[in-house]
């Protein structure tokens, strides 16, 4: 793991010293910003123009470039040195999406069942006229694993894992996320590898509105590529209780397609330091979303959030000691190019990376911090938190996994933070039609505001 650079000053250990170090000046700097975060409609004007006006923003589409020239424009107003950085995108475009049961236990003849399905990102398509076979309904890949080839050949792999309400309610909503997204993201390879000639799993989210969560699946090199969607929860609860009384087959259209990759940018604006410019604080969030809604929650909520701290910081101290850097990342979701592209063309200075703040979790208040760092760099960033007016209300930092965008920069030793949010219901619209608009909630990012603008300041002035 790459260290700090002799040069840059090494963070402090104990809370005293973090009291010490903090002047007068940050003091009243940071209750200047905590002031002006109370009534900001900023963010949430950004993201509803995102949103609404902009759209779907899926790599590659139009809307995905016309955000990042409304976001570049958006940061030269604000004042900051901006530019833009290429990133080389996937271009994948979905198709037309049917599926329905065409023959079930008990079925009245001539009628059939409609399922709500949708593809899995950079899926490949069906033939045009779809397919048609049984469906092998499983629960976990140990009950794949125990089946004999010749039963899952030729079929339609269901993975029936329920996402886990009760946790996720409770709120260990990554616990039940990253339990039931394990397999959306490798089910359809390890099913291809059993010769099943498609895939769907069970939407990642809850039993509320019958709705079909997408999100991105993975095949390694040398396993052959098949079809794959999502389907409603309560769909695959309908084909698990069918099946237990006989066979079901379903007819499948998924046609989505695949077009040469795709000339795209992260956006990235600074805030130059006064006496540390070398050493960056980056503040964060993802410009690409999903196509089946207009990605609010997923996540121009984040760019809006991560847009208004810059402005904040800013309009009370428009040379912080060292330099914030705002960065809008492209393809976090079907790709993750973005951080990939900026961890390679940074090398060089990545160890003078003070840290790397991310915001991707919806709109809901902070209720602590994820730093996936070393103990000794998750020390001073906890110490700070209590010394900047404790704006989450009870420290709670774990480490843990840096997400997508942060990951190659984590990898390289800078410490990747990302506020815990209260996300109860954050899943029922993650990467569904109704990641809207209208669920955006603007008390909630003002509070998200508040505790990052601070965060990010005391980390570029302490």
């Amino acid at each position: 793991m790459t260290t700090l650079s002799e040069n840059v000053p090494q963070p402090v250990q104990s809370q005293a010293d973090v009291f010490l170090s903090i002047s007068s000046r940050t003091r009243l700097d940071l209750d200047a910003i905590a002031a002006a975060a109370q009534n900001t409609n900023y963010s949430y004007e950004q993201a509803r123009f995102l949103s609404n006006s902009i759209g779907p923003r899926l790599s590659g589409s139009p809307q995905a470039a016309a955000a990042v020239s409304y976001v570049e424009k958006q940061m030269h107003e604000l004042g900051a040195d901006v530019r833009l950085e290429p990133v080389t995108v996937r271009h994948w475009v979905r198709g037309e999406e049917e599926a329905r049961l065409v023959r079930y236990p008990g079925q009245v003849e001539a009628s059939c069942q409609k399922i709500v399905v949708t593809a899995l990102g950079n899926t490949v398509a069906t033939p045009r006229e779809g397919m048609t076979a049984p469906v092998l309904v499983v629960e976990t890949f140990e009950h794949l694993d125990q089946l004999p080839v010749d039963q899952i050949r030729g079929t339609v792999v269901l993975f029936n894992y329920a996402f886990d309400e009760f946790a996720a309610d409770s709120g260990r909503w990554e616990h039940a996320y990253r339990s039931a997204a394990q397999y959306r993201n490798e089910g359809p390879a390890r099913a291809s590898q059993k010769g099943a000639i498609a895939a769907l799993v069970r939407s990642v989210g809850p039993r509320r509105s019958r709705l079909p969560h997408t999100g991105v699946t993975r095949f390694r090199d040398g396993v052959s590529q098949i079809p794959a969607g999502a389907v409603a929860a309560e769909d695959a609860d309908l084909i698990a209780d069918l099946a237990t009384r006989g066979e079901v087959v379903i007819h499948l259209v998924l046609t989505p397609r695949e077009f040469p990759a795709a000339q795209s940018h992260n956006v990235v604006a600074n805030l130059q330091g006064s006496q540390f410019p070398e050493q960056i604080v980056i503040v964060s969030a993802h410009l690409d979303s999903w196509d089946l809604a207009t990605g609010a929650l997923d996540d121009a909520v984040g760019i809006g959030i991560t847009m208004d701290v810059l402005r904040l910081i800013k309009t009370v101290n428009p040379h912080p000691k060292r330099t914030i850097r705002f960065v809008a990342w492209m393809n976090e979701e079907n790709g993750g190019a973005g951080g990939r592209a900026y961890a390679e063309d940074h090398k060089s200075e990545l160890g003078r990376h003070i840290a790397a703040v991310e915001v991707d979790f919806g709109d809901g208040r902070p209720i602590g911090l994820n730093v996936a760092a070393t103990e000794e760099r998750i020390a001073p960033i906890s110490a700070i938190l209590h010394r900047i007016g404790d704006p989450i209300g009870g420290v709670n930092v774990v480490s843990d996994s840096p997400g997508a965008d942060l990951t190659a920069l984590n990898q390289a030793g800078v410490p990747a933070v990302a506020p815990l949010q209260e996300s109860r219901h954050y899943f029922d619209y993650h990467h569904t039609p109704a990641d809207t608009f209208d669920k955006v909630r603007v008390e909630e990012l003002r509070k998200c505001v508040d505790v990052i603008a601070r965060l990010v300041y005391a980390l570029a002035q302490i």
